[in-house]
């Protein structure tokens, strides 16, 4: 069964960006202070659908275009980065598991 699972882009007080991510059929929702936690906290709440899932993105309406494009860019790093672990590893990148753009 896939699962489905909701990142939202969101700004501190300060004017810092951080996501959301909320698997609403487990009532789990998990904070991410940076890209690289939010690849440790994804690919954990993936898990528990066998690494089949689609991620759900949204921003908070006071999330700025810069903050958003900072987030962009860290999404299509890591998509980059898997894509090429999946060729190293002979695997097909529809078969990874993780579909981020749904």
């Amino acid at each position: 069964m896939r699962g489905i699972l909701e990142a939202k882009i969101m700004s501190n007080p300060m004017g810092r960006w951080y996501i959301e991510i909320s698997d609403e059929a487990e009532g789990i929702k998990e904070y991410c202070l940076d890209f690289s936690e939010f690849e440790s906290k994804i690919a954990a709440m993936g898990d528990k659908y066998g690494g089949d899932i689609e991620v759900a993105w949204s921003s908070e309406k006071n999330v700025t275009k810069e903050q958003i494009n900072e987030v962009r860019m860290s999404m299509l790093e890591y998509e980059a980065r898997i894509a090429e672990e999946d060729k190293m590893s002979g695997m097909n990148p529809e078969e990874s598991g993780f579909n981020p753009n749904g």
